[in-house]
C-alpha cells in the first residue's frame, strides 16, 4: 500500500482550509513540497480544486489531525483500510514498446512473417506492438526502410516473451484447417507395402488330400470328318 493519500494534491487543499496544521505537516503527509502548501494557501497553487476530505474517506481520523494541531513536530500517519483491495492484473493486449526498441519493430514483423507465415495480423501486431498499416507495408515490401529490413527474433529483442510467441503460434496451428493431398492420395504404411501376399484359398481336392482329376481330351471321330468331305453336293 502507498503511504501518499489518495487525490494528495485536493486532500492538501482540504486540509489547508480546515485545520491548522503546518505546511510541513501537510507536505509530509500528502508528498508534496512544503512550498507547493504554501502556493496552495496563497492561491497560487491548485486553483479550481476541489478539496478532499480523507476523513470521510476514512484515511484519517480527527483524533489523528488533532494529535498533529497540538504538535507541531508531529506526523500524521495514514489509517489503515479494512477493506482489502484487490491487485489490479494488466489485461493481455497491444504492450508499451521503449523508444529505443521501436526502430527494430519492423526486423521482428519481418522474422515473424517469414518464420510464422500461420500468424494472423492480429497476433503479429499484438507480439511486436505494431500498426495494420506497418505491418501491411513490410508484407507488400512498400515500407519506407523495406531495403535496409533484416529479420530478427522479437524474443531476443525483448518486444515479447518466448511464452507469449509460443502461445500464439500454437493457437495459430489449431486454428488452421488440415490440409488434404490432391486426388485423396495418401501414402500407405510400411506394414502394408512389407507385409507377405495372402495365398490363394486351396481347392476341395487338396483340402481332402484327394487325387486332382485330369483334364477330359475330346475324342475326334475321324470318319465323321472325312465322310462329310466325300458326300456329294446335290444340285436342285
Amino acid at each position: 500500500m502507498s503511504d501518499a493519500p489518495l487525490m494528495p494534491k485536493a486532500t492538501a487543499v482540504w486540509l489547508v482550509e480546515n485545520t491548522s496544521l503546518t505546511f510541513d505537516q501537510i507536505a509530509d503527509f500528502c508528498k508534496l513540497h512544503p512550498l507547493e502548501v504554501k502556493g496552495i494557501a496563497d492561491g497560487e497553487v491548485a486553483t479550481g480544486i476541489k478539496g478532499y476530505d480523507p476523513i470521510s474517506t476514512g484515511q484519517l481520523s480527527r483524533e489523528e489531525i488533532a494529535k498533529a494541531e497540538r504538535r507541531p513536530d508531529y506526523r500524521l500517519h495514514l489509517s489503515v483500510s479494512k477493506v482489502r483491495t484487490p491487485e489490479f492484473k494488466k489485461p493481455r493486449g497491444a504492450r508499451y514498446t521503449p523508444l529505443s526498441r521501436r526502430q527494430d519493430r519492423p526486423n521482428a514483423v519481418l522474422w515473424l512473417l517469414r518464420n510464422h507465415a500461420e500468424l494472423k495480423d492480429a497476433q503479429i501486431m499484438r507480439l511486436v506492438g505494431t500498426t495494420k498499416h506497418t505491418l501491411q507495408a513490410i508484407r507488400e515490401r512498400t515500407h519506407w526502410n523495406s531495403a535496409n529490413l533484416q529479420p530478427m527474433d522479437p524474443v531476443t529483442l525483448g518486444l515479447c516473451s518466448q511464452i507469449d510467441l509460443d502461445f500464439e503460434v500454437n493457437r495459430a496451428a489449431k486454428d488452421r484447417p488440415k490440409v488434404e493431398e490432391a486426388g485423396g492420395q495418401t501414402l500407405v504404411s510400411a506394414e502394408i507395402t512389407t507385409a507377405k501376399p495372402t495365398p490363394a484359398p486351396a481347392s476341395p481336392f487338396e483340402v481332402f488330400g484327394a487325387p486332382k482329376p485330369k483334364p477330359v481330351e475330346e475324342r475326334i471321330d475321324v470318319d465323321t470328318v472325312f465322310g462329310k468331305v466325300k458326300e456329294p453336293r446335290v444340285e436342285e
